[in-house]
Parts: structure tokens; sequence; C-alpha cells
């Protein structure tokens, strides 16, 4: 049981180190076009993005299918880059009425992406472990409750940001995107494999 916490703790300290905060990046992208009204959407789609990521890290561990991190290190900032350009599209329409499908399709790539990301270094960690399924579970549940955390802060700020200074839904999801688009391009010319 002692292994199933450390494994717990893992996964949280995988999403909220700030020293690695693509996932963070990614996970503010993904929650700006929703409210609190319609947090279950954005609770599903962190769940998909768990699920997906520990799919691949799943793949990875057991070398059912193994990834040149080189061309992951670079597909993560370009899957943050394309959540943050679908937010600006996604401002056109009304996502208390929208279907999430596309995104559910969108995060469950991006997903799996993240999940090979982070392959080797789970991979050097289980070295010299019998029993694997463990580790990913715990890993999975620390996952999961960072993501959360991350998403009902994104969500917390939008709606402080939005009432205290008056401003519109869609300004400041266009700022806030824009920002993410700037922050993600260094992290793509640094990471390009060609």
């Amino acid at each position: 049981m002692a292994n199933f916490w450390f494994y717990i703790e893992l996964g949280l300290h995988h999403v909220l180190d700030i020293s690695a905060y693509d996932h963070i990046l990614f996970l503010a992208a993904l929650s700006l076009p929703f409210t609190f009204k319609n947090w279950k959407k954005i609770v599903i789609l962190a769940t998909v993005f768990t699920i997906a990521h520990c799919l691949s890290l799943g793949l990875s561990v057991y070398e059912v299918l193994v990834i040149d991190s080189g061309l992951i290190e670079f597909l993560i900032p370009v899957t943050i880059l394309l959540t943050a350009i679908f937010d600006l599209v996604y401002l056109k329409s009304n996502t208390a009425e929208k279907s999430i499908a596309l995104h559910i399709l969108a995060t469950t790539f991006f997903g799996l992406i993240h999940g090979f990301g982070f392959s080797n270094y789970f991979k050097m960690l289980m070295a010299g472990e019998e029993e694997k399924l463990t580790p990913l579970l715990g890993f999975a549940g620390g996952i999961e409750l960072s993501q959360v955390l991350i998403v009902l802060s994104v969500l917390s700020i939008t709606y402080l940001v939005l009432s205290a200074f008056k401003l519109k839904r869609d300004y400041f999801i266009l700022a806030a995107s824009i920002l993410i688009i700037f922050i993600t391009i260094p992290m793509l010319i640094a990471t390009f494999p060609w």
C-alpha cells in the first residue's frame, strides 16, 4: 500500500510541478472555454485525458508500443498550441449548448501523447518492480486529483477576473489563449526534432 501512495504522490507532482509547466498550460487551455455552469464537461475531459495518458503510459511500460522520445517532446507543445487555437475557434459557439465530442477526440489524442512523454521516467522508477498495475493505478489517481485542482483553479481565476474587471468572457478567452500560444512557441522551437 505504501507503494500505491508513492505513485499517487508521483502523479500529483507530475502535473503540479511548476518546472514542468507544459501539463498546467495544456489544462489551462483545455479549461478556458468552460465555466462553473458546465463544470461537468471539463471534468469529463480531464478524466478522458487521464485515461488516455495512463493508457499510453501502460503501453510503453509493458513495451507494447514505444515511440521516439524526441518526437513526443515536440508533440507535447504542439498539443498545447492546438488546444489554445481550438479555444479561439470555439469562441464563436455557445459552450452550454455545444457538444464536446470534438474536445473528447482531441483530448484523447493529446492524453496519449502526454503519457508517452512521461514513460521513460516512469519506467526508470519502476525498474525492479514485479507488479506494474498498482503503480499505474496510483499514478492515474494522482494525475486525476491534480488535474481537478488545476481545472478548478482555472475556472475560479476566470470567474474572479471576469467579475472583478467586468470583462467580456470572449475577450478573456482570446487574451488567455494568445498568451498560452506565446508561451508555447519557445517550447516548440526548443524541442523541434528535425
